[in-house]
């Protein structure tokens, strides 16, 4: 299932910026989640959204600062990321998820992975 991640870009501490990914195929039954990776470092999950948009999961590192949501209308799931730290810098990935809920956090719950987007956090 192709997904396709936007928004990324250069930010200074403490910016925000919002990462959309957009499904071409109706993905309202599916969790949905985003993943990053820096350089060097193994894939890290950063955020889950069930398909109703009505739980949602966040890693510790992100959690308060970043929020996930979803428009099952335009099949896109985004990533608001406020405070934005340099740590935050990495390759953003969306995924479709198909191991269910108890697998969210675990990248081989994931079958469907977009090209990612590179976002930059400059100190």
């Amino acid at each position: 299932v192709p997904l396709v991640e936007s928004g990324g870009g250069l930010v200074q501490a403490g910016g925000s910026l919002r990462l959309s990914c957009t499904c071409s195929v109706f993905f309202g039954s599916n969790i949905m989640g985003w993943f990053r990776q820096a350089p060097g470092k193994e894939r890290e999950f950063i955020a889950a959204i069930d398909y109703s948009g009505g739980t949602t999961k966040y890693a510790d590192s992100v959690n308060g600062r970043f929020t996930i949501s979803r428009d099952n209308a335009r099949n896109t799931v985004y990533l608001q990321m406020n405070n934005l730290k340099p740590e935050d810098t990495a390759l953003y990935y969306c995924a479709r998820n198909v191991g269910g809920w108890a697998g969210t956090s675990r990248h081989f719950s994931y079958d469907s992975w977009g090209q990612g987007t590179q976002v930059t956090v400059s100190s």
